[in-house]
């Protein structure tokens, strides 16, 4: 298995496993979601996943696709906090009514970069 092979699984597994909800956060019933494991973390406040299914049942607007790119940055900090990468930039664009596509380009210490495409990200967002 290759490096871009592992960091697409790392990213992947960030983006598309549903963190617990915050209190704060608006939600359609009680079902915070989250890993069980993150109730017992080895390290205090480390949490797996994110939160993009909050936006579940929203159009796809500008604070939508704001929203979007701070979710996919909260879930895949970890990966510069634990420096395996140096930077993650996260760009996310509306395509037509019903598709939002995500890029993630991540830059390791050496300055290469590994640009991972999420395509119909919207459609994995909804397919809960």
């Amino acid at each position: 298995m290759t490096r871009e092979d592992l960091l697409r699984r790392a990213v992947t597994i960030s983006l598309f496993t549903w963190r617990r909800a915050g209190t704060d956060d608006p939600l359609d019933d009680d079902d915070r979601k989250g890993w069980w494991a993150d109730a017992v973390p080895t390290v205090a406040g480390d949490l797996i996943g994110s939160r993009l299914y909050l936006l579940q049942r929203r159009t796809i607007t500008a604070d939508t696709l704001k929203d979007a790119k701070e979710y996919a940055e909260e879930a895949l900090r970890w990966m510069t906090d634990d420096q395996i990468v140096t930077t993650v930039t996260v760009t996310v664009e509306r395509q037509g009514n019903d598709r939002v596509n995500m890029l993630v380009r991540l830059t390791e210490a050496n300055g290469e970069t590994v640009d991972l495409a999420f395509e119909d990200t919207w459609s994995l967002i909804n397919a809960v």
